[in-house]
């Protein structure tokens, strides 16, 4: 497979990604404090900033509204939280909505609409604001002093016979494609992990999909046959100690929803196996916001104060 045809098969899958992208309905938020007291910004359970900021934006979000808290670095601020926070207009287009944080008469923050406009692609951000990505809690994009951390990407190519195949993954969307070819088979992979700039220490931009060290980006549970072949493994397990650490391999390998979690918790003998488990297995649910179900498997009260205390650090 000669150089040339690589490279243009890369540059017509780059191409085709960024088409893809270009046409999903997106909106982006930000939130900024008025008088500079920083925060921490929960969208539908998902906490996306380790560090607290005053100016925060999040791109690509897919829905329409969300549901939204605001914890103060300050602890002693009360907790802001905004139910269907919308990121449509009245025709269903989504757009760049910007809130503020500040101060009413008496001295209470509130968060209230401050702009929007129609969301574009290339929009001119805020300065001195840390930007991060759908599907990528805990990730900065952009940093506040505008240092781009850049996104890994893996490359796989092959080629067997009179075919080849190549598969192309970007922030968690893959694409392939076999076009035929002659020669002897091959295997390339070239990964990027580099940064530009400082930010808050991080050595690269992670690819979910590959590193799960941050797990708190799962978007879709185990699908249902398999999660009865999970489900099945774990019960015919005889000690709790080998099926919770089966468990837990299973649900940090797949993700699971709380109805998924709860059924699983149900397996365990003994209250602690039972509420080891759903520690772990919170950072890995699709659907977070659900986890009273799981709260609700437990028998005693002090193991369901225990598990609430959890969730609320977590968050």
């Amino acid at each position: 497979m000669k150089k040339t045809t690589i490279i243009l098969l890369t540059v017509l899958m780059m191409s085709s990604f960024a088409a893809f992208a270009q046409f999903q309905p997106v909106g982006h938020l930000t939130i900024f404090s008025d008088d500079g007291a920083k925060f921490f910004l929960v969208l539908n359970g998902e906490r996306y900033n380790d560090v607290a900021e005053t100016n925060l934006r999040i791109e690509d979000l897919p829905n329409p509204y969300y549901d939204c808290k605001i914890i103060f670095e300050d602890k002693s601020i009360p907790v802001i939280s905004k139910n269907a926070l919308m990121l449509a207009d009245v025709d269903d287009i989504m757009q760049d909505v910007t809130y503020r944080i500040k101060r009413d008469k008496k001295g209470r923050y509130n968060l209230k609409f401050y702009s929007s406009v129609p969301a574009q692609q290339n929009v001119i951000r805020p300065t001195n604001c840390a930007v991060y990505q759908y599907g990528h809690p805990r990730e900065v994009f952009i940093d506040r002093n505008g240092h781009q951390m850049q996104q890994t990407v893996v490359i796989q190519e092959t080629a067997t016979g009179d075919s080849f195949g190549m598969n192309v993954n970007m922030g968690g969307i893959g694409m392939s494609v076999n076009m035929p070819a002659t020669g002897t088979v091959t295997t390339t992979t070239t990964t990027t992990t580099t940064t530009t700039g400082g930010g808050y220490g991080y050595t690269e931009y992670r690819d979910r999909d590959r590193d799960r060290d941050d797990n708190r980006g799962c978007r879709r549970p185990m699908p249902a046959a398999d999660f009865e072949q999970a489900r099945k493994a774990i019960a015919d397990t005889s000690f709790d100690d080998t099926k919770l650490s089966t468990a837990k391999q299973i649900v940090s390998s797949n993700c699971m929803d709380a109805n998924q979690i709860s059924i699983i918790a149900k397996l365990f003998s003994f209250e602690d196996s039972k509420l080891d488990f759903a520690k772990h297995a919170y950072d890995f649910c699709t659907d977070k916001n659900n986890y009273y179900k799981v709260v609700s498997v437990f028998t005693y009260s002090d193991s369901k104060e225990e598990l609430n205390q959890y969730i609320g650090q977590r968050r």
